[in-house]
């Protein structure tokens, strides 16, 4: 896969597009991806996905506490596990979110060549929020572009958007959020330094910082996860919350106890994927009941991931 700047143009016809946000790159978006690339190949032009560097939401701040599923980051290396030939990443500017649909079709076909866009199944573009598929089609005519419907993802777990993953690992369905996007939700940072009472009770942790302010965080509880620091992955299981049982404040923290392992990593870039949801977070009555509690999540945790 090849990524375009916005500098970079291509031949007249020599690509089929699809624009969207993309995030979570869920079953749905793959769904439209492989049929961006089945109408290239039948074509015998290149597939080329277009997406964003900014969500619309927070440029126009319709919604700007809308939380994202991945960073760009993310989103682009789980675009490229779909190998589409082309992905370009655009600025969504004021500006650009001024266009109509055909100055922003007549731009995609002026820039990168496009032949054909590849529109998902409920998708909308352009400033006019009220155009219909039907208009697509009409103004693309115009511009010598075909406008084509992509096919509805209507898998197991059907039906999948952004919005239905968010709401799910907001409720800390991670599980569910998982099988709708075809990969456990990750969340990275930084090990930082934290309070350091896990280790005074036998469940040392790593304390996660630095994380992304604008992707979701899943709902306070302990979660079962996989650990990954550098090219190792270990099992671990995580608290999201307040800590209420060691009374260490009101600050929300997460802290990951990794299994079997004992090394120094404060300062080092650490990535968490959930897997399942264990429990909520409550205050239990003494530091003997809150390891007892622990241990008991462990080895829960151990059953789900050795599972994997």
């Amino acid at each position: 896969m090849n990524r375009l700047s916005e500098t970079d143009h291509l031949p007249a016809g020599s690509t089929v597009c699809s624009i969207g946000m993309f995030d979570g790159v869920h079953l749905g978006h793959a769904t439209l991806i492989q049929a961006l690339k089945d109408e290239a190949a039948a074509r015998g032009q290149q597939s080329l996905v277009v997406t964003f560097g900014q969500h619309p939401q927070h440029v126009l701040q319709c919604n700007p506490q809308l939380k994202m599923l991945q960073t760009l980051d993310q989103r682009l290396q789980a675009l490229a596990t779909l190998a589409p030939d082309y992905l370009a990443v655009l600025d969504f500017t004021p500006q650009l979110a001024r266009m109509d649909s055909e100055a922003f079709m007549r731009l995609l076909r002026d820039r990168y060549g496009m032949t054909a866009l590849i529109v998902g199944y409920n998708h909308r573009f352009g400033h006019n929020r009220g155009e219909k598929f039907a208009d697509y089609v009409r103004i693309g005519s115009g511009l010598g572009v075909d406008v084509i419907k992509a096919p509805e993802y209507l898998g197991e777990y059907a039906p999948v958007s952004s919005t239905i993953v968010r709401g799910l690992i907001a409720a800390g369905k991670v599980d569910d959020a998982m099988r709708c996007m075809n990969r456990p939700y990750r969340l990275e940072g930084i090990v930082v330094h934290g309070f350091h009472n896990g280790r005074g009770i036998g469940f040392p942790t790593a304390n996660i910082g630095k994380t992304d302010p604008s992707v979701i965080l899943p709902h306070n509880g302990a979660y079962a996860v996989m650990v990954h620091l550098g090219d190792r992955t270990l099992q671990g299981m995580v608290n999201v919350g307040n800590r209420p049982t060691l009374d260490n404040g009101t600050g929300l923290s997460i802290e990951v106890n990794i299994f079997d392992f004992d090394d120094d990593i404060y300062g080092q870039p650490i990535a968490l994927d959930f897997i399942k949801f264990l429990r909520l977070e409550f205050k239990l009555g003494s530091i003997d009941e809150l390891r007892a509690q622990l241990t008991h999540d462990r080895e829960k945790s151990r059953q789900i991931l050795n599972k994997l």
